[in-house]
């Protein structure tokens, strides 16, 4: 079985704004005071600017232009995109952290042939960087609820 995961996280009431006007974007609620903009093929569509380019931060499904979008929205509170694949429990990670309108953390990248380091996965340090804290028993991507749902697209609905 898979799991694929493309997404902004933030502090709930920050993404609340942010995304005021937006048709495609809903916020879902997470864990620890954190909320979630799952990235849809339709906010995909909706926020992509073909005369940009993001392919240089290393993830997959970030549209073109995204970054300086998230470097907006850091304003009003960090900001972390997040992207996971894997199947089989092969796969690859990806995660960034704007803050204060800059790139204040990553891209950091944990391909399927890297052992994970001793600080965590991309997306946990991301999730750490937003507060997130571990729990007994989980990291932070479990603590803040990121095993919920298994596609992008399902979070989108719930």
């Amino acid at each position: 079985m898979g799991y694929e995961l493309q997404a902004v996280i933030g502090g709930r009431e920050a993404l609340r704004q942010a995304v005021e006007g937006l048709c495609a974007a809903r916020v879902v609620e997470l864990e620890q005071g954190l909320a979630m903009v799952p990235m849809t093929e339709a906010l995909f569509d909706e926020m992509a600017d073909a005369t940009q380019d993001s392919s240089g931060l290393g993830f997959w499904f970030l549209p073109g232009g995204f970054a300086h979008v998230l470097a907006h929205w850091s304003r009003a509170g960090a900001v972390a995109y997040v992207e996971a694949e894997y199947f089989g429990g092969v796969g690859r990670q990806c995660a960034a952290v704007w803050s204060d309108g800059t790139l204040s953390l990553g891209p950091l990248t944990l391909d399927e042939d890297q052992h994970i380091p001793a600080q965590g996965t991309p997306v946990s340090v991301a999730l750490r960087s937003l507060g997130a804290l571990r729990t007994t028993g989980a990291d932070e991507f479990a603590a803040v609820g990121l095993q919920r749902h298994r596609e992008t697209e399902s979070w989108g609905s719930s």
